[in-house]
């Protein structure tokens, strides 16, 4: 695609690759638009488990396509819970209740979850996890900014008027919502067109997130263990393939 993939254009510090918010917000929009046309746009649903920066593709004019189906699985429309004999995606956008399964079954919701963290990252301008942060409240992004925004304190993304401050503002809302722990409080991906094609005086904060492994509970051995099996694990990595789908704009 002429103008490569999104992660290019979000964590740059070149100024020539460097999007306005208007731009970023319709780019979320468009994959959105793509990912909602994956799990309920065809005879099946597709679960893609990658969504991520670099798997999303911009063109001439800076319309979104989401690639790399490597990792994609089918399912009937009719299967609310899917079966996954490994967990897949890569570490810092998969879903919990792909590693610890006490949270909830594996689902459409793994897409939402990953699609809530690029949404931070593309609000945010930098990747959810610091890995070289000193303190914790430095290293996992999504809880910094909801205290931020919680408090009423502005997050300064980039010098934007008032309109720009209150796109971004509802992007990170949005994204809290699809990376809540539970996966029944995340919303599918219609609900999360809907918000944010919607107003933002209508969207109300959804309760801090709790997904970094430091912040879940442990309250017994089973759980614990997969806190540990999340901590340890290498990125999940599989050979990808490019995945023929057509000229849709939703994609």
């Amino acid at each position: 695609m002429s103008n490569g993939s999104l992660d290019k254009h979000i964590f740059s510090e070149e100024g020539d690759k460097f999007l306005d918010y208007k731009k970023i917000y319709e780019i979320a929009v468009g994959v959105a638009r793509g990912i909602e046309y994956l799990h309920r746009g065809c005879d099946m649903q597709i679960l893609h488990f990658d969504i991520k920066p670099h798997n999303i593709l911009l063109d001439k004019n800076f319309t979104p396509k989401i690639s790399d189906f490597g990792l994609a699985k089918l399912y009937p429309t009719d299967h609310s819970i899917v079966s996954l004999t490994v967990a897949r995606g890569t570490l810092g956008y998969m879903a919990p209740e792909l590693f610890y399964k006490s949270i909830g079954g594996i689902s459409y919701k793994a897409d939402v979850y990953s699609f809530g963290m690029l949404l931070m990252e593309m609000a945010g301008r930098r990747k959810n996890i610091n890995a070289n942060a000193e303190h914790s409240s430095q290293i996992y992004f999504p809880m910094w900014v909801y205290d931020q925004v919680n408090e009423g304190t502005s997050v300064e993304m980039e010098e934007v008027v008032e309109e720009g401050r209150n796109v971004i503002k509802k992007m990170i809302i949005v994204a809290l919502r699809c990376i809540q722990l539970n996966p029944d409080h995340r919303p599918p991906m219609r609900k999360v067109l809907e918000m944010l094609e919607g107003d933002i005086g209508k969207l109300h904060m959804p309760p801090k997130p709790l997904i970094y492994p430091s912040d879940v509970p442990v309250n017994n051995d089973k759980v614990k263990m997969e806190l540990e099996t999340l901590s340890t694990s290498p990125s999940t990595s599989v050979i990808s393939a490019s995945f023929p789908f057509g000229d849709s704009n939703d994609i």
